[in-house]
C-alpha cells in the first residue's frame, strides 16, 4: 500500500480489515479519536507500536510517558510538527 493510498483511506467511514495496529491507531488518530489511537498502540507490540504509542503522548501533551515510549522505540524524541510525525510515521511503517 503507497502513503496516498493510505491516505485516502483516512477518508472512508471504517478502517480496511486486516489493518496493522500500528496503522490502525493512525488512522483513528488522523479522524479525531485519541483514545481509541491510544487503545490501538497499547496492544500493538514491538517498537512499532512503541513509536506510535510515543507520537500520541507528545500530542497529548505527556512529554515524560512520550520520551518513555520514544526510548522503548529507539528512536529520538520528535522535534517535527505533529502532521510531520505523522506522515513520517505511516511512511515509515508502510516501507517495511
Amino acid at each position: 500500500m503507497s502513503f496516498d493510498e493510505y491516505r485516502q483511506m483516512v477518508a472512508e467511514a471504517s478502517p480496511p480489515a486486516g489493518l496493522p495496529l500500528p496503522l490502525l491507531a493512525l488512522w483513528h488518530d488522523a479522524r479525531g479519536d485519541w483514545p481509541r489511537a491510544h487503545e490501538c498502540a497499547q496492544r500493538a507490540p514491538g517498537s512499532d507500536g512503541a513509536w506510535v504509542h510515543a507520537y500520541l503522548h507528545r500530542k497529548e501533551g505527556d512529554d515524560a510517558n512520550a520520551a518513555y515510549w520514544y526510548a522503548r522505540a529507539g528512536r529520538a524524541e520528535s522535534a517535527l510538527t505533529f502532521e510531520e510525525e505523522w506522515d513520517s510515521i505511516v511512511r515509515g511503517l508502510l516501507a517495511r
